[in-house]
């Protein structure tokens, strides 16, 4: 059976290196974002490649939205085996502390935490009925390194690694792996390490081999 990965927040960089590493493992992909012109570009990209992918709409602070596109990822392309998630966060999120409303607080944690939740809610029946499955958090150091400058994302993300902990820990013995990345320097910045191919390796080899919750793509400073 031909199965999906589901990426969430799928971009020229990091989305479309993952689709393209695990595309040329036999895997569907499905690209979702919220600029439906955008996420078919890259699948037809991906398609002159010789992968099977497509686009859909969606908004990870719309849990509807999320639900319905990869219900209808799993009726088109396969069921969800492996779920990306990784949508970049908004300039709103990365201000210091004392310039982060409540509200800003609010909107991270509904786009990391909140988000995350639903796409685990809509994909992990259909992991259960495989008996197996893949669920990879993308995030950066402040997930596990809290920093004042970027309040909305040490925030967010350190719930949303509270949540991804929890299920690796509750869903190890079904046998699906949830696992987290966090990529210290962020994507790109010319460090080859931090390149998207890279991390794109990096998120194979915790599909392939890893068994542990969290791997670093280098040791925090």
């Amino acid at each position: 059976m031909t199965t999906t990965i589901a990426i969430i927040g799928a971009g020229p960089g990091l989305g479309l290196s993952s689709a393209r590493r695990f595309g040329a493992e036999r895997f569907n992909v499905a690209l979702l974002s919220r600029n439906q012109e955008n996420v078919d570009a890259l699948a037809a990209e991906l398609a002159d490649a010789g992968i099977t992918a497509r686009g859909y709409t969606a908004d990870v602070r719309d849990p509807e939205s999320l639900s319905a596109a990869l219900a209808r990822a799993a009726d088109e392309l396969g069921p969800v085996e492996i779920l990306q998630y990784s949508p970049v966060p908004s300039s709103d999120f990365l201000r210091p502390i004392f310039e982060t409303t409540r509200e800003a607080l609010r909107s991270a944690i509904e786009f990391s935490t909140l988000g995350a939740a639903a796409a685990m809610d809509a994909v992990l029946p259909g992991m259960r009925a495989l008996g197996r499955g893949t669920a990879l958090f993308v995030n950066g150091s402040s997930a596990v390194r809290p920093n004042h400058r970027y309040a909305g994302t040490s925030t967010a993300f350190a719930a949303e690694s509270a949540y991804a902990q929890m299920l690796h820990d509750a869903l190890a013995p079904e046998g699906i792996h949830v696992a987290q990345l966090i990529i210290p320097l962020g994507i790109g910045g010319g460090d080859p390490a931090h390149e998207p191919a890279a991390l794109s390796e990096m998120l194979w080899h915790i599909y392939s081999e890893g068994k542990e919750f969290r791997a670093f793509v280098t040791p925090l400073a």
